[in-house]
């Protein structure tokens, strides 16, 4: 088993569930997934060990959901998207925790934080990047990420508490 193979056993899970969470359908981030992958197999010659390999895939992935948001012009929101996926799809998905009623509203609270936010928020949580890995895609230092998503993850709560 190579690097990259190794290497997908391990993101993969991670890869999908931030692929479900922006874009709440199975389907497109079984397909985003498959796509990552294919490019990153595809580029792997590419890769300069300036970053992790899982930091590497998840940049490919980033670059493709920017280039399904373009193709689609994708505008709702993510509550908007959880809304209409039938109970019964809900219940199916593999590898997610079951989407209950506090999840929903965690996840509405999420949708409304700005577009560099809910991204920071999204690859914390959903892709289980470390705030090193988080701060070179988005740019920014480790610190940066630590702070900024601490501080998000406390307006969040904030909002939660008054919610329920």
């Amino acid at each position: 088993m190579n690097r990259l193979d190794e290497e997908y056993e391990k993101i993969y899970p991670k890869i999908y569930a931030f692929f479900y969470a922006k874009t709440g359908n199975q389907t497109t981030a079984q397909d985003l997934c498959q796509d990552t992958f294919y490019e990153a197999c595809k580029n792997i010659t590419s890769f300069n060990s300036h970053s992790t390999l899982s930091t590497w895939i998840f940049s490919i992935a980033i670059n493709l959901l920017k280039k399904y948001y373009r193709k689609n012009k994708y505008q709702q929101s993510l509550m908007q998207k959880l809304a209409i996926i039938p109970e019964t799809e809900i219940h199916s998905l593999e590898g997610l925790a079951e989407i209950n009623e506090d999840t929903k509203i965690l996840l509405h609270h999420i949708s409304k934080l700005d577009d560099a936010a809910r991204e920071i928020v999204l690859l914390r949580i959903y892709g289980e990047l470390s705030f090193t890995e988080i701060g070179s895609l988005i740019g920014k230092s480790e610190n940066y990420a630590r702070v900024t998503f601490h501080r998000l993850k406390l307006k969040v709560q904030k909002l939660m508490e008054v919610t329920l």
